[in-house]
């Protein structure tokens, strides 16, 4: 009988040795959860976020945007959430209203202190979900609609990575990127001590890191990295909502996933003049008979405009038929670092006059900054441009996913702290080793901010390296706020044109009180700051916190330490040059707002969090930032009503294909509808556009919606105030396109006089793609 049960339970023993020394031996694990949701704001009538140029409002759709997020937990311990916007940057408000709504769901799991809100940086977003008056002004202030969307979207992304979470285990690594950004300042960076300078190879940051997170089920789930280059690919006249070059990116890395299960890249890597998913992956060719499919085409004509219903035009996107229904969802990120100034208009700033290039020190033509414009390497095709930049960091990305790699072990912990920089006491150390307490200032930009950026060129006569400003627009400043002796002295030699942190008047024109944050994934340390640091600045406080790490003895930090910066996250404060560049006030420099000494401040204080990090000491909160929610205001007119022509049906064809018409892979092909404000329904997580294939005699297949590169929806009306309007629907066939019969479709919501919202849709003839 003995033996009997020695029998049973010797196996019996052996397994739970084998799953302790497993649980032994995965100690290091985390669990981790992914998320992504639709972000995409208003696409009607709203002032896009980054230029300032008050008529780029939005009208349309390139791509849509996405929230993108990462929980990594110790499973009994610590957690961090870190979320990546396909927007210009956080802000402090969207921050605030988060974690509001965290704190209702989950208690206090998700906190100020562990949860990282960071933005790509593209200029391509709808503005006016910001909280201060300085960002609102181009955007006829306050879009609740803009706001509301990014509040949920970042909700729901962060719920999916709850609900997501799984053990498994990170990997990083690191390597360069030589061809997607350039220093758009160069004469400020040649500032910088010429001993600095030497350490580094390039005036730019080339390394891209990568996280790559895998399932211990089902293996790789996601990656996020970080690389410096502006979301400026697209330019200040585009109108079209698009993630820029980092939301093409994480496009076509997430296409590349599901569609090809993490296989050897070296097959599915689209070709250089690619640009969308490879599609014929998914739908084989349906005949290759021209005449069959000819006659075919010719029996669907475009049927006229009807009423349906939201639920169709989310059913019907492409990408839920692209995943298996049990896998994890593939997540991508691109997030932004020290991207302050660089450009990926890799292929310099030229005169648009001339074509000669622009002067060296202020980036004019002539003495005009209008004329000076930075050139991407598809120019004059900005959205050329933007896939290449675009694609250029994905196969980075992908190098780095597909290559061998760190894994990462050890504790994650976090440390967060607001500071006034209104008036931050600053330790600098002088030349001689001997010591002098400075002071940051209230916020002010300086004249050659409106001078803007060889990406997007201000106007009037201000230039890049103003340090004296002009009597003319002292006036017009003065007319609203005069600066005191004590700020222009604080501020030197930064000529104020805007005294913004002094002004209070209908609310706060600029922040005062920002956070700054650090997160710790065993061997990698996250800082999160709120504003755009140029590349020196970058490297100095990298280098300063890995140094306080590296010198607090910590072994649990192994012979690597990892140091990214997370740009513009969870509050927004515009540029932080180094006191060098600071005195040459080249753009970045007149928007540095707490004065030359901004760097040394943060430098100061994140040395400060990283020293509580590595000892386990807890840092003071700080004081809190305003809530100016219930202040806000907003001039941008409401949609009143949507109309079309007697006899005319919304969802109606104004433009069809020609009929029996024929193209080639390569060819456009654009139809017109009668459309209604793009206000009214969002269509979060939905689509406008579809593209569908016919699928044997009657069935039609989503092939591309409106997040894909190769379909472009453009939204028009006759005038302003119209209550009439168009969508022009232009399709880019993809060379992976398969061959055969296609139809072009559009959804939309239309607005009655008294209120109420009706969704409708319209599909084109068909036509035949060879």
């Amino acid at each position: 009988m003995s033996r009997f049960v020695g029998m049973i339970l010797w196996p019996v023993l052996w397994l739970l040795l084998v799953e302790k020394g497993r649980s032994v031996g995965s100690a290091s694990s985390y669990l981790l959860g992914l998320g992504s949701y639709d972000i995409t704001g208003p696409a009607a009538d709203v002032n896009m976020m980054g230029y300032a140029n008050m008529a780029q409002t939005t009208s349309g759709v390139h791509f849509r945007l996405r929230a993108r997020a990462f929980i990594v937990a110790e499973p009994q311990g610590n957690r961090i959430a870190f979320v990546n916007l396909d927007a210009c940057m956080a802000s402090q408000l969207l921050t605030i209203k988060v974690l509001e709504r965290l704190k209702t769901r989950y208690g206090g799991l998700y906190n100020e202190n562990n949860v990282a809100i960071s933005g790509i940086h593209t200029h391509a977003g709808p503005a006016g979900y910001l909280q201060y008056v300085v960002y609102l002004v181009t955007s006829l202030g306050f879009v609740r609609q803009s706001f509301d969307a990014l509040v949920d979207g970042i909700e729901q992304t962060i719920i999916q990575a709850h609900d997501n979470l799984r053990p498994g285990s990170i990997y990083v690594n690191k390597g360069e990127l030589l061809d997607a950004g350039i220093n758009r300042s160069p004469s400020a960076y040649l500032n910088n001590p010429a001993t600095e300078r030497s350490k580094y190879k390039y005036d730019v940051d080339k390394d891209m890191t990568l996280l790559k997170f895998v399932d211990d089920e089902w293996g790789p789930v996601g990656s996020f990295n970080w690389f410096a280059t502006h979301g400026t690919s697209m330019s200040r006249t585009n109108s079209l909502i698009s993630g820029d070059n980092k939301g093409a990116a994480a496009r076509f890395m997430e296409d590349w996933f599901d569609q090809n299960s993490g296989s050897d890249p070296s097959s599915v890597i689209p070709d250089v003049d690619e640009n969308t998913r490879r599609v014929s992956n998914i739908i084989s060719s349906v005949n290759d008979n021209h005449h069959e499919l000819l006659e075919l085409a010719a029996s669907f004509e475009h049927l006229s405009g009807k009423s349906t219903t939201r639920f169709m035009s989310i059913a019907r996107r492409v990408r839920s038929s692209l995943r298996q229904a049990d896998n994890p969802r593939f997540v991508s990120a691109f997030c932004q670092t020290n991207c302050g100034d660089v450009s990926p208009n890799v292929l310099g700033s030229f005169c648009i006059d001339s074509g000669l290039p622009c002067d060296f020190n202020h980036s004019t033509c002539g003495g005009k900054n209008e004329l000076c414009y930075g050139r991407g390497p598809g120019y004059p095709d900005e959205f050329e441009s933007t896939r290449i930049i675009g694609e250029r960091q994905f196969r980075k990305a992908l190098e780095l996913f597909n290559s061998d790699s760190e894994k990462l072990k050890g504790k994650i912990d976090y440390r967060h702290a607001h500071l006034d920089f209104s008036n931050l006491e600053v330790t600098i150390t002088k030349q001689r080793g001997d010591y002098e307490v400075v002071k940051t200032c209230p916020a002010a930009m300086g004249f050659a901010f409106a001078a803007g950026t060889t990406d997007g060129p201000g106007a009037f006569d201000f230039k890049q390296g103003d340090n004296k400003g002009n009597a003319f627009w002292r006036l017009v400043r003065n007319f609203l706020k005069t600066p005191k002796k004590e700020q222009v002295d604080c501020h030197s030699p930064k000529p104020i044109l805007l005294d913004t942190g002094e002004m209070k008047e209908p609310y706060d024109w600029s922040p005062s009180i920002l956070p700054i944050q650090i997160l710790r994934i065993g061997q990698l340390v996250i800082l999160s700051v709120p504003g755009e640091f140029t590349t020196m600045a970058g490297r100095r406080l990298r280098d300063a916190v890995k140094t306080v790490i590296k010198s607090g003895n910590s072994s649990e930090f192994g012979s690597h330490v990892h140091v990214v910066i997370a740009g513009l996250t969870n509050a927004y404060s515009q540029y932080v040059t180094t006191y060098e560049e600071y005195l040459i006030q080249r753009y970045e420099g007149a928007s540095t707002l707490y004065g030359p000494h901004t760097l040394t401040g943060y430098i100061q204080e994140f040395k400060k969090l990283a020293a509580a990090l590595i000892s386990g000491k807890s840092v003071e909160p700080g004081p809190q930032p305003p809530d100016l929610l219930e202040k806000q205001m907003s001039l941008l007119l409401p949609v009143v009503m949507d109309a079309t022509p007697i006899g005319v049906k919304f969802g109606d064809v104004s433009l069809d294909v020609p009929k029996n018409a024929t193209f080639k892979k390569g060819d456009n092909v654009t139809v017109v509808f009668w459309a209604a404000c793009l206000r009214n329904d969002l269509m979060t997580e939905g689509t406008f556009a579809l593209v569908e294939i016919l699928k044997g005699n009657n069935s039609w297949e989503p092939a591309y919606d409106d997040d894909d590169f190769c379909l472009r929806y453009i939204w028009s009306r006759p005038s302003k105030l119209s209550t009439r309007s168009h969508a022009t629907l232009e399709w880019r066939i993809p060379k992976t396109a398969a061959s055969g019969v296609y139809r072009i479709r559009h959804f939309g919501a239309a607005k009655a006089l008294l209120g109420s919202i009706k969704h409708f849709t319209g599909c084109s003839s068909a036509f035949v793609v060879l």
